[in-house]
């Protein structure tokens, strides 16, 4: 059995901690070992379904009470689970069924299995020759025990950011899962008899469907779980949860935070008690320290403790975490020379001139390797900006594609992450960007992130709707325009007003003026099934 499987197993047999779902209107708590005894009659509905060891589940469900144990019952039958993209009230739902159809072939799905609010779906998957198992079902099969497991065994296939259109998918093995579980177990010292951890974020995307759901289920961690709807309705019922629960570890892509930041910043004094927790992993997507700042000063009269705030670096073929802060260490900053880090590529440190004020996020985890390297591949020193490479046990094996498998390590076992970052001297990880996104104007690399913070501060601009997109004169000199969201794109007088900004404002942190500043209604930015900002496809919106 492999060992990721034995503890969950272990974990269902001994431990008192479980799954808090269904806040904030009807709370229910099943413990691990609850849990377990419906994904054993589950096991036996997908084994009355023949799926057996080595088959691929596509997994379409929206509540955490379903979802924990058919993920744990597809592991019980030696299968591996992909989270499908999940539609919205504005998809359209034929094109839906037509991207989902092209995963499920990719993957060479033997079954799917639904569940609510998902389940009018279900005809559509079945009118395209999909094999559909509903949760309801699942429930009434036959407790069986689990099959063996191998630790190359592959138990999750995540779907990568925007991959609808052309699908890839990151291939987890057991050995990934249970390596990188105690990588990140040991670096924040989670303890199991006091540790409470608090999410909203969905199940179909690495940082909830690994950080807050397989490794609690795995290790026996205490999680209350509610769905992102609940949080986009109401942004405080995160900090309420925390209050409730005496929640200690959280995480969310930075957009949450700003989010957040606001509304206490709106609440009355004791509103909500923040005061127990250590860890706010801001990760998922590039973190603007303005954001965190502004979140340590608005959360402190509720008894946040600004050492809590911790930006962190992942990614779905490490599993997850790539680094992460010792405790206690919050938001570090490193002030280097902005000049220098655009056009010679060395973050050179400096307190006064033209700077840059990036996030550290934190150190390598354990069992996990890190260098950068130039465009020839030549390993660079501490400060050398370049492409961020990783290698060890947690690191996929690679992907599957529609053109079948395709490795991810190079034949010394480094992974090409695609973001380009440094070192410091310290050992602490510093990522710029991407390097597909970069801007490449008078021999100066300017990154898409520092576009948008800047324009992000604007008034009127949502925050996490600012994206900066490449635009090439013809002449291969490169421009770029910047796109924002704003509730009053109907304004005329407001558009001017913050296209106006928009453009001062960069100016003055890049020293290039964008070409065009185009202001959309909220939800028209292009974004992933994971909520990241699609900037090639926002260049369409122009």
């Amino acid at each position: 059995m492999s060992k990721f499987t034995e503890e969950m197993y272990e974990t269902a047999r001994t431990s008192d901690r479980g799954l808090v779902t269904g806040e904030p209107d009807a709370p229910v708590r099943h413990t691990w070992g609850e849990i377990h005894t419906v994904a054993r009659r589950m096991a036996g509905g997908l084994a009355a379904a023949g799926i057996g060891h080595g088959d691929a589940v596509g997994v379409l469900a929206g509540q955490p009470v379903d979802i924990a144990p058919a993920v744990q019952a597809t592991w019980m039958r030696g299968a591996s689970v992909t989270m499908l993209h999940q539609p919205t009230p504005r998809t359209d739902l034929i094109a839906w069924a037509a991207d989902t159809e092209a995963i499920l072939t990719m993957i060479a799905a033997h079954a799917v299995i639904v569940g609510e609010p998902f389940e009018a779906a279900a005809p559509l998957l079945k009118e395209r020759g999909i094999r559909v198992v509903t949760v309801k079902e699942l429930r009434t099969g036959d407790d069986i025990d689990p099959i063996e497991t191998a630790e190359t065994d592959i138990a999750l296939q995540q779907l990568t950011s925007g991959s609808t259109g052309t699908p890839k998918a990151v291939q987890i093995t057991h050995r990934n899962f249970y390596v990188n579980a105690y990588a990140m177990i040991d670096r924040i010292k989670f303890d199991r008899a006091d540790d409470v951890m608090i999410s909203w974020l969905p199940l179909f995307h690495d940082m909830g469907m690994v950080g807050f759901l397989s490794v609690p289920m795995q290790y026996g961690a205490e999680v209350v779980s509610v769905t992102p709807l609940e949080f986009l309705r109401r942004p405080l019922v995160w900090a309420e949860l925390i209050e409730k629960y005496r929640g200690t570890v959280t995480a969310a892509p930075n957009f949450a935070y700003a989010l957040l930041a606001r509304r206490l910043r709106q609440a009355d004094d004791g509103a909500v008690d923040l005061s127990s927790i250590r860890y706010m992993w801001n990760g998922a997507e590039p973190v603007d320290p303005d954001t965190m700042t502004t979140l340590a000063a608005d959360g402190a009269r509720f008894g946040l403790n600004a050492t809590a705030l911790t930006p962190v670096y992942g990614m779905a073929e490490t599993t997850l975490a790539v680094s992460v802060p010792d405790a206690g260490h919050g938001l570090v900053l490193d002030t280097v020379d902005a000049e220098l880090l655009e056009a010679m590529g060395r973050a050179v440190p400096a307190t006064r001139g033209h700077v840059r004020r990036l996030a550290t996020l934190g150190y390598l985890v354990d069992n996990l390797e890190g260098r950068v390297v130039d465009t020839d591949n030549q390993e660079l020193p501490a400060r050398g900006v370049g492409v961020i490479q990783v290698r060890g046990d947690a690191v996929t094996p690679g992907y599957v594609t529609v053109d079948g498998f395709v490795p991810a390590q190079d034949e010394d076992g480094w992974l090409d992450t695609g973001d380009i970052g440094y070192f410091t001297e310290e050992g602490l990880v510093v990522v710029c960007g991407r390097i597909k996104d970069v801007i490449i104007m008078g021999g100066r690399n300017i990154y898409p992130t520092d576009i948008e913070r800047a324009a992000a501060r604007v008034d009127g601009v949502r925050p996490g709707n600012a994206v900066a997109v490449r635009i090439d004169a013809g002449d291969k000199r490169e421009s770029f325009a910047v796109v924002v969201e704003s509730g009053g794109f109907e304004d005329h007088a407001e558009v001017e007003r913050i296209e106006h900004e928009v453009a001062h404002v960069v100016f003055g942190e890049v020293g290039v003026r964008p070409r065009r500043v185009a202001v959309l209604g909220p939800g028209s930015i292009p974004k992933t099934s994971s909520g990241k900002l699609r900037r090639t496809h926002t260049l369409a919106l122009l």
